[in-house]
């Protein structure tokens, strides 16, 4: 059926959401809009579902959330026995995350599967310890993480509380691809589930336990640390702020400011388009707010909180964004050095970092000798790492996973980034250190004098609609063919399309080159090619220097 088909179709069938139905009229006469709505449909894979949200097979609405749902309800009864068909379900505050969460419950209470679901909006981590605590086949959070206010998405958490694997996901798919989006998806209304006992609300106890969980995961209980630090915290308008502020109140930070005006659940983002710890517009409110307040440590949490920024003061006391690189390497050295010195460092520990994740992070994993793993790109990989180790029976080994996009996870209570628990084990790493009279700053340039002066840049080139999803793939074909980088011959290419050191084969490239290495890959998640830079040599200054070298060089290849 051909985009304009469809898009006629949807004209006869839209009744339930009378935006869409507006939506729909007012591209009538769009040719480029109603074929960028309907030249596909949204594609799903482990990450669930992606999407702006609109009118179309190509966005997340009513209809393809409808559809997602009613392919994993027919995965479900194929695959659970019904003692064992319940479905917990979280949503975070985007715009229809709530309206999505209840369609979705709808749908699978009119499949005869039962529902727990949040009473009130609740960060990723919460849904997936959730998952796992209520003995759920399956977990829903409706979130598009730190992507901008016009996207909203599906994921899909397995019982264990990771996103779930390839082989689910293919099935789940399939199940989809049988469907019409309109004949053949079961609705019921969400209160009618709750009247019929299928809905029910996930009790606060389940979140009491999963911050009793998080606490346990300090290292300081044992350590006369000054806890009255300055803290200025961001939840960026999402879900963070109940659960981070009860877990450090709780465990004695007292002195705690909000930023005001990104307090409160707002889906628009009003104060930071796009709300991302990673980047340094979405901080500028809170850097203000330390400036002010002259604050010890800033820190924000993405809308989904899984995610955390952080910013310190330098020796001249202006406050400096640490990257989710630095962030991973100062914790796993924080873990190591504490475990060791409360005698409490697992015989075999392992910490799990992915492969775009920085190389400081080997030569402080060697200092410890202790072994450090490295996965595709993507928490789940390391969620799955976890769970093999649960299945050799040493879960306990595992002591840290961290990726360069700013995600970690310290214990086996979920199985993806939480920042929740990274909110706590930051936060007392800030507090250890500066009780000593050391900063995080300090503590990094003890590692580049050590190891390197590491310097690791990551940067983003957008491909919007369906020339731009061409012209990646072609890129893509193209950047295997470079011999040469900045005049530097490439000394190794690593496809990991290939399948590399037994990861499943990913459309992933690296360059080896004397003093650098540069990554190639597409988002799993937007429309935009990714390259990750990671330069070593002895002076920060060359190292700055090789990578606006390398910036200008993949700026002139990729536009």
């Amino acid at each position: 059926m051909g985009y304009k088909e469809e898009y006629n179709r949807w004209l006869k069938n839209v009744s339930r959401d009378n935006d869409l139905s507006i939506e729909l009229n007012k591209i009538k006469d769009d040719n480029d809009a109603i074929f960028d709505a309907f030249y596909r449909d949204l594609e799903f894979g482990t990450a669930g579902l992606r999407g702006i949200i609109g009118v179309g097979t190509n966005r997340i609405n009513i209809y393809t959330v409808g559809k997602a749902t009613q392919g994993l309800a027919n995965y479900i009864n194929k695959t659970v026995s019904p003692e064992n068909r319940i479905v917990a379900i979280g949503y975070d505050s985007r715009i229809k995350s709530d309206l999505f969460a209840k369609i979705t419950a709808g749908i699978l209470a009119a499949n005869n599967i039962k529902v727990v679901i949040y009473k009130e909006l609740m960060p990723v981590p919460c849904l997936a310890f959730a998952t796992r605590e209520l003995g759920c086949a399956y977990g829903v959070m409706i979130t598009a993480s730190h992507n901008p206010s016009k996207y909203n998405g599906y994921k899909v958490f397995g019982p264990d509380g990771c996103q779930i694997i390839s082989e689910v996901a293919a099935g789940v798919f399939n199940e989809i691809c049988s469907l019409d989006i309109f004949k053949d998806v079961k609705w019921m209304e969400f209160d009618k589930g709750v009247q019929q006992q299928l809905i029910s609300y996930i009790q606060d106890e389940v979140v009491d336990k999963f911050i009793d969980v998080i606490r346990h995961e300090s290292l300081i209980s044992n350590e006369k640390v000054n806890k009255d630090v300055k803290i200025i915290y961001s939840p960026l308008h999402g879900t963070g702020l109940k659960p981070v502020l009860k877990t450090l109140k709780l465990e004695g930070y007292k002195n705690i400011i909000v930023v005001k005006e990104q307090e409160n659940p707002d889906g628009n983002f009003l104060t930071c388009p796009y709300p991302n710890p990673e980047i340094k517009e979405a901080m500028e409110l809170g850097i203000e707010y330390a400036r002010r307040e002259n604050a010890d440590l800033l820190f924000a949490t993405d809308p989904d909180c899984d995610r955390i920024g952080i910013a310190v003061k330098d020796k001249n006391n202006e406050y400096v964004l640490i990257t989710g690189n630095q962030v991973g390497a100062l914790l796993l050295n924080y873990i190591c050095e504490l475990r060791i010195k409360n005698m409490i460092m697992p015989k075999n520990a392992v910490a799990v970092k992915t492969i775009v994740t920085t190389d400081i992070a080997d030569d402080i994993a060697n200092e410890y000798g202790i072994t450090l793993k490295s996965v595709l790109t993507g928490f789940k990989y390391i969620g799955e790492q976890i769970g093999i180790l649960e299945s050799q029976n040493r879960v306990q080994d595992f002591i840290l996973g961290f990726e360069e996009s700013y995600g970690y996870l310290t214990g086996p209570h979920v199985r993806d980034k939480d920042a929740v628990n990274g909110s706590l084990m930051i936060v007392d790493m800030f507090a250890y250190y500066k009780t000593q009279g050391i900063s995080l700053l300090d503590k990094l340039e003890e590692f580049y004098k050590k190891f390197g002066y590491y310097k690791n840049t990551q940067k983003s080139y957008s491909f919007e609609g369906s020339s731009g999803f061409n012209k990646m793939k072609e890129l893509m074909v193209n950047s295997r063919k470079i011999s040469t980088i900045c005049g530097r011959n490439v000394n190794k290419i690593i496809d990991y399309a290939l399948g590399v050191d037994g990861l499943p084969a990913s459309n992933v490239i690296k360059f080896l080159c004397d003093d650098f290495s540069v990554i190639l890959r597409p988002s799993g998640t937007e429309p935009k090619l990714k390259v990750y830079l990671s330069v070593k040599s002895d002076t920060m200054e060359k190292s700055n220097k090789i990578t606006e070298e390398l910036i200008q060089f993949f700026d002139k290849f990729l536009k």
